[in-house]
């Protein structure tokens, strides 16, 4: 049980995290459209993020609640890659991260959509309407960037070559998802990888983008070991219930 405990904390904090560095941005966005669409992506990943906190922490069976896994978890037991925490630096790079996550998150759910475990199964049938969207959003951000200026092109490839190397973790199996292999509750990330790379492919080729040719890859994060900006995040995500430890809502 705690492997699956552990599986459902990654999930839940890849989307709870990235919802975070979203939620920086808004009332920042370039335009009001946008502005709008990039505070719903961060709400659709809170949505996913709390009822698979809730249910680990049914599983748990510790007396948390998912609020005290969201909130009330020292930095080395957060399992999100460490894709999600870099901070927000220019449009172009925010629509980057956000495009590398959401090739994943489209294939990662569709197989999780398969999984013997019926949560889970539910939360990804869910989830991929959402994530569908999301997809084609940051695809046509992408394309958008390669094909506008000189400026908007140089941007979207410096962002590109900058978080390359955060993107090999988002394929490296942990020891839960390894655990919960064999009997099918979790995903075979290499086969996602291969579709994750293909959809790259594709929409680099469109936004006349190159991928990075050093394939050197920081890992880290699904083991709870992070960047230098996790624990400044965390220091603003907990300051409440670090603040008022008693408080419900």
């Amino acid at each position: 049980m705690e492997a699956k405990v552990k599986y459902y904390l990654e999930i839940a904090d890849n989307a709870f995290i990235l919802s975070h560095r979203l939620s920086e941005c808004s009332s920042n966005g370039p335009f009001l459209e946008e502005d709008l669409a990039g505070t719903n992506v961060a709400l659709d990943l809170i949505g996913l993020a709390e009822p698979v906190y809730n249910e680990a922490a049914k599983l748990n069976k510790k007396g948390e609640s998912g609020d005290d896994l969201a909130y009330r978890r020292s930095e080395n037991n957060y399992f999100n890659c460490l894709l999600t925490e870099q901070p927000n630096s220019d449009f172009a790079f925010i629509m980057t991260r956000q495009f590398f996550m959401d090739v994943f998150n489209y294939y990662y759910f569709m197989d999780l959509a398969n999984s013997s475990d019926k949560f889970l199964k539910a939360v990804a049938s869910k989830s991929l309407k959402e994530v569908t969207y999301h997809l084609k959003r940051s695809s046509e951000w992408m394309i958008r960037f390669g094909g506008g200026t000189d400026v908007s092109k140089e941007k979207a490839q410096k962002a590109v070559d900058s978080l390359w190397k955060y993107t090999g973790e988002l394929f490296t199996a942990s020891e839960a998802d390894l655990a919960l292999r064999e009997s099918n509750v979790s995903v075979d990330l290499e086969a996602v990888r291969d579709k994750w790379d293909q959809k790259i492919s594709e929409i680099f080729y469109l936004a006349h983008l190159k991928k990075p040719e050093n394939d050197y890859q920081m890992l880290g994060g699904k083991s709870g070991v992070h960047s230098e900006y996790m624990g400044f995040m965390l220091a603003e995500i907990q300051f409440l219930t670090n603040k008022y430890p008693e408080a419900i809502w």
